[in-house]
């Protein structure tokens, strides 16, 4: 037998909603058996149960109950009945409508779904009430879908879900853009706050992420990287290693050791036990000086041009006064709670690998190619993430685990100590900018320049994204900004630092531009002898200044503090949504730094689920007064100093 799958589906006794999230530009493709090309599913099975399997990965921002809430509020089913599964890497069914790619980043997990899963779950009701209606031989509009169950109100009638599965996966499915979606006014579950779907299990331990994995037959591995970027392993000295008890194998890497054991235990007395003798590389006298010196030569040069309004030029050289700024932002390092990990068996055939991944299709591309072993034969189990912030859109951690694998008989764990997840992240870079602003005699900027210089993650994740020497990620907040100015020129210079792995981190590019934008604001403000919210607010776009006024409000701007006690101000758009926070913070007389509290007010448009949302702007700010206050990276001797 060779059935189609839409055969087996109808004969399994299961209804399965399949749907293609259509990109951001071009059509729709067609929902016919030969083209129908599905990214997520609905699965309703005879007990009435609802899976939905998710192409987005569940990191700790709540996707896992915000895009089912988008199903269940169109399939009238209440949330805590349906259960989600982490979708396998397919790019075909389930790469991401914005990115093109299977990958869960870039902040628009709910962007992307927030249309075509409502109509994947409108869909699902429209065939379930039509179904009903045929086995009661009456008109579906005088049906309706309620509660997990399809009630016809004339007659008292009412049949559950899964009562109704076999006869609807006999119906045509319907067309995406042909069911009617629910005003909003009809809402019953999006915009109210709603329970994580993952908690329970997070608070129980029965949820798994990808430490949590167990493997029959399974040894634990760690590893030690050449502590020079660029390094390589010359020899080692593994005499004592192999003494320590349950050490079972010590496997040797171009520029790493790892040390397969029977437990963690372990494997960390014998890599502490190994005696390594490394060559440093062209690295060897990397300094944060020396990033910080070629960086500052590469933005003395002209950039591409993001952005040109008016004539900078002609403004600047009008203007009552001029104001210049340079701001350098380090490295910062991810720290995510859960250290890098992934379980490999590689076999003969065949490699299995158990990990927590934001991009599974390049887990399995990146395993294939080092194994040698046709994509379809590598399989990838994906898991919870302990936190991602971008570090988990990299595979350096999974192309490690497959290479001790490749060494070891059976399947092999390597979990990175906090030290080397901290000294081999891939940080996010090191930016210059530079500033030029000219203010007219009330002190109003009549022009604004901004030259900003740091690596180009897209230009290594996503080649065709970058063009004409432009990184759109890089730019964003710099490029656009809440404010409105005139004669505006903002330019990029490409730079990638010697030796130092970048990558996406958490707020992405507007994170640093935001700073530089800010901080430079506030140096116009000091220099018309402004208040920094009345000077915002007097060229701040209507969504800009909402925020803005909102914050300042609840925070209290103007009232008297405490000596040594001040509030500053910071407004942002990005990735569609407008912030402003105020931080109240203290200074000792000796120099120390105490954020008292920080007011936030966002605009993100219409919620999904509240609590989620002030859950990700309360993390959100911790992140970043972390970044901002203790987590700067810095070199010496080739060598990250932070342990």
């Amino acid at each position: 037998m060779n059935p189609s799958r839409r055969t087996f589906l109808q004969s399994s006794g299961a209804l399965v909603i399949a749907f293609h999230l259509p990109a951001a530009v071009g059509p729709a493709i067609a929902a016919d058996e030969k083209s129908f090309a599905p990214n997520a599913y609905i699965r309703i099975d005879p007990n009435g149960r609802v899976t939905m399997i998710v192409a987005y990965v569940e990191m700790g921002q709540g996707t896992y109950t915000s895009i089912p809430m988008l199903i269940a509020e169109e399939l009238e089913v209440p949330l805590a009945s349906v259960r989600v599964e982490h979708a396998p890497p397919d790019e075909r069914y389930y790469a991401n409508p914005l990115l093109g790619v299977q990958a869960t980043g870039n902040s628009n997990a709910i962007r992307g779904a927030w249309e075509p899963m409502r109509r994947a779950g409108a869909a699902a009701r429209t065939m379930l009430v039509q179904a009903a209606a045929q086995r009661w031989n009456v008109d579906p509009a005088s049906c309706r879908a309620e509660k997990g169950a399809v009630i016809h109100p004339a007659s008292g009638r009412r049949l559950g879900y899964g009562t109704l599965v076999a006869d609807a996966s006999k119906l045509p499915v319907p067309k995406a853009d042909s069911v009617a979606l629910k005003p909003r006014e009809q809402f019953k579950l999006i915009g109210t706050p709603a329970k994580r779907l993952d908690i329970a299990g997070k608070v129980n331990g029965t949820a798994q992420f990808g430490l949590d994995a167990k493997v029959p037959g399974m040894k634990v591995a760690t590893i030690a990287i050449s502590p020079v970027v660029g390094g390589r392993l010359r020899g080692v000295d593994d005499a004592a290693a192999k003494a320590v008890r349950g050490v079972r194998q010590i496997v040797k890497l171009d520029d790493a050791v790892a040390v397969v054991a029977d437990h963690m235990g372990a494997a960390k007395k014998g890599l502490a036990a190994l005696k390594i003798d490394w060559d440093d590389g062209p690295n060897a006298t990397l300094s944060t000086a020396d990033i910080v010196r070629d960086i500052e030569a590469a933005s003395s040069g002209s950039g591409a041009i993001a952005r040109k309004e008016g004539d900078f030029s002609g403004a600047l050289a009008g203007a009552a006064s001029r104001v210049e700024a340079v701001y350098r932002v380090p490295f910062f390092a991810h720290a995510t709670m859960e250290p890098m990990n992934a379980t490999v068996h590689v076999r003969k055939d065949s490699c299995e690998i158990w990990t927590g991944t934001q991009v599974l299709t390049r887990a399995q591309a990146v395993a294939a190619k080092l194994t040698g072993l046709p994509v379809d034969k590598v399989t990838v189990h994906n898991h919870l993430l302990g936190g991602g912030f971008g570090r988990r859109l990299e595979v350096d951690g999974v192309a490690r685990a497959v290479q001790v694998a490749m060494q070891v008989d059976g399947p092999v764990k390597l979990v990175y100590t906090r030290e080397q997840d901290i000294q081999h992240d891939m940080y996010k870079p090191a930016f210059h900018d530079r500033l030029v602003a000219g203010l007219d005699a009330q002190g109003t900027p009549v022009a604004w320049s901004h030259r900003l210089t740091g690596s180009s993650i897209i230009a290594r994740w996503a080649p065709p994204a970058f063009k004409n020497g432009l990184d759109g990620d890089t730019v964003e907040g710099a490029a656009e900004t809440p404010y409105i100015f005139p004669n505006m020129l903002v330019e990029y210079v490409r730079h990638e630092p010697r030796g130092i792995p970048t990558a996406f981190w958490r707020g992405v590019g507007p994170v640093h531009n935001v700073f530089v934008v800010e901080s430079f604001m506030d140096e116009l403000a000091a220099k018309a002898g402004k208040d920094p919210v009345a000077y915002r607010r007097a060229i701040a776009d209507p969504r800009a200044k909402a925020v803005l006024e909102l914050a300042a409000t609840k925070a209290g701007w103007g009232r008297p503090l405490p000596k040594g006690v001040g509030r500053g101000v910071s407004v942002q758009s990005a990735f569609g949504s407008y912030q402003a926070q105020v931080a109240e913070v203290e200074v000792s007389p000796q120099g120390e730094v105490r954020v008292r509290k920080v007011v936030c007010a966002v605009d993100c448009g219409p919620v999904v689920n509240p609590d989620t949302v002030r859950a990700q702007m309360q993390s959100g700010i911790v992140f970043g007064l972390s970044g901002a206050l203790y987590g700067e990276i810095t070199l010496k001797d080739g060598r990250v100093e932070s342990p």
